[in-house]
């Protein structure tokens, strides 16, 4: 993917851009935790992220127009250079210490963030296409969140230096801090120029034309949202994102307060070091979520996270040790990316291109408003006395809630993610011959057997669900049953093998994957066994046979034959897969094993 030209460039300006805008808003932060303290800290905090999200709402239907309307690179080099002058008026605010104008260009920075953007989102697919796309939206969230945390240490490390104790006052911090505006400033112009270097990839001109009257009344939002809830899968994908920031949100508002007077952390480096640390974790999150989704989107994860997500937020008000805080923080972060990736690639992918912008507008509109809402709810508890606990257990709720919606679809994903997460910490897995499994047409998968995993090893590249041949009475293990039922294994017995045959027949020609060991049970040596000629009744109708031969696992924890696998404990085996071209007839047992035998050669 790092091969394609403007991609490193990209990330670049993906980079500055979060960089700076949290410069600024870190700045503001730090200033109002000096000053204030108890429920008007939280109040005003959660003021700041306010008027970080309002743009959002506002420029739901401009944005999504731009982005379809324009190319995307010229959208983002203007995005900056608007950014350039934004930061030259904060400049001259820190300098002259008005801290209210200062205050409110946290808006104006949102408001060239907003417009920005679907488009930064929306690049992604155009510039690195359907394959990558998870591993694009993994190195973006990467990005982005390493740029958060620099700017996070950066302008807090240099404010807490230039501060000191040479203040009494709001404005006398921001006329100390002054300098800081220089450097916010050089970052945007550094953006601009690497911008302005991006490659056009917009296919086809649009011809669309913005009507403010029907913006002003409510057209254009009636409509985009309404195309936004015509594909359930996105609109699901919107509100379980809008959910996961709401909380984060929250936790950002109310994490200084809890800091302070629970755990007497009065320091603004430790309160956003310790916020930092979740920031590590989404790095890690985002980039394993990625490789984890290396074949396809892996929605298993994002179930997973939330769970993982809810049980940190319960955590913390149970926790008065700054060192056990950073681990919990790690954790949050590390869920963080495992639920940003997947249901980020996975909106991208089921929108259309042309109306690629307005959908990434919606996701930015849906989330800003749970966050808005959810900041101003904050924002009236803390006002009204409630602790900072009983907030985090507020947002531990909402958070079962999350993961209720999520298993609730990806509940039989969230156990191959489980899985695959055991088994990789065991074996690596490659697969040769992968792009011979047709992604639309019902396969035959046939080929030897030698562990209790080979299912695992052959679906973990394959997005479509396989049905798996499998015997009667291991199918009816009542500890396993409705795991084979939820993946629609066919039971087969010698009595009842012609209703298995016709089943798998009917699945083929409804254009699913079934899959079959004609050995009959796993082997106890390297060689291939004799295959069982019952698979030829097998009705392939437009369905091909792909073979394969499964390489590695012998001799392992999970093979009848286990020699190795005390020498091999500490050793992560390799297990390879190999599957052969497409065969469109029928073809003899006898033969195909021979088909099967020399994949590996």
């Amino acid at each position: 993917m790092f091969a394609i030209a403007g991609v490193i460039n990209y990330l670049l300006v993906a980079f500055l851009n979060a960089f700076t805008d949290l410069g600024h808003k870190i700045i503001i932060q730090n200033t109002i935790f000096k000053v204030y303290d108890g429920n008007t800290q939280i109040v005003l905090t959660a003021i700041v992220n306010a008027l970080m999200l309002l743009p959002f709402i506002l420029m739901f239907s401009p944005s999504g127009f731009l982005s379809d309307r324009f190319a995307k690179n010229i959208i983002m080099k203007y995005s900056a250079l608007f950014a350039v002058v934004i930061t030259l008026v904060i400049t001259y605010s820190y300098y002259q210490g008005w801290f209210l104008l200062a205050f409110a260009m946290t808006f104006m920075l949102a408001l060239q963030s907003a417009l920005y953007g679907p488009a930064k989102y929306g690049y992604i697919k155009e510039l690195v296409g359907e394959k990558f796309l998870s591993a694009g939206n993994g190195a973006v969230q990467a990005t982005t969140t390493v740029a958060i945390l620099c700017g996070i240490i950066f302008y807090t490390v240099l404010f807490e230096n230039l501060l000191g104790n040479n203040f009494t006052s709001k404005e006398d911090i921001l006329k100390v801090i002054a300098p800081l505006g220089w450097l916010l400033a050089l970052g945007s112009v550094v953006e601009f120029l690497l911008a302005s270097r991006l490659p056009n990839k917009m296919v086809e001109a649009s011809k669309r034309e913005f009507k403010l009257l029907r913006y002003i009344g409510g057209a254009y939002l009636r409509k985009n949202m309404l195309m936004i809830r015509r594909k359930k899968e996105i609109y699901d994908s919107i509100v379980a994102l809008a959910l996961f920031w709401s909380i984060s949100q929250v936790v950002l508002a109310i994490f200084g307060e809890y800091a302070k007077s629970n755990v007497g952390i009065t320091n603004t480096i430790v309160v956003q070091g310790l916020l930092s640390l979740a920031i590590f974790g989404i790095v890690f999150g985002s980039v394993l979520a990625a490789n984890l989704s290396k074949y396809y989107i892996n929605m298993g994860l994002s179930a997973l996270s939330a769970i993982g997500i809810t049980i940190v937020v319960f955590l913390v008000p149970f926790t008065t040790s700054t060192p056990f805080l950073g681990i919990e923080f790690i954790f949050f972060g590390l869920f963080s990316g495992f639920l940003m990736i997947p249901l980020n690639s996975k909106i991208q992918l089921l929108s259309s291109n042309v109306h690629l912008g307005t959908i990434l507008a919606g996701n930015n509109f849906i989330q800003t408003i749970f966050m808005f809402v959810f900041l101003v709810l904050t924002t009236i508890f803390a006002y009204f006395g409630m602790d900072a606990k009983i907030l985090f257990y507020l947002m531990g709720i909402v958070g079962i809630y999350l993961s209720y919606r999520l298993l609730r679809r990806y509940f039989v994903a969230l156990l191959w993610a489980l899985l695959e997460l055991i088994l990789k910490t065991r074996h690596s897995y490659k697969y040769i011959g992968l792009e011979n499994i047709p992604q639309n047409k019902g396969v035959l998968l046939i080929g030897n057997h030698v562990s209790w995993i080979d299912w695992f090893a052959m679906q973990l590249p394959i997005e479509r669900r396989i049905n798996f041949m499998i015997d009667r009475d291991i199918y009816h293990w009542r500890l396993f049953n409705w795991l084979l039922r939820a993946g629609e294994a066919i039971p087969i017995s010698t009595k009842a093998a012609k209703d298995s045959f016709e089943e798998a027949s009917k699945r083929l020609k409804s254009g699913k994957v079934v899959a079959i060991f004609p050995e009959g049970g796993i082997a106890d040596s390297l060689d291939v066994g004799k295959f069982q000629r019952g698979y030829e009744f097998i009705e392939l109708g437009d369905a091909v046979i792909v073979p394969f031969y499964i390489d590695g696992v012998f001799g392992s924890l999970f093979s009848r034959y286990k020699g190795e696998s005390r020498r091999n404990f500490f050793t992560k085996r390799e297990i390879i897969v190999y599957f052969g071209e497409q065969i469109s007839t029928k073809i003899a047992a006898d033969e195909l094993r021979e088909v099967v035998i020399k994949l590996k050669r």
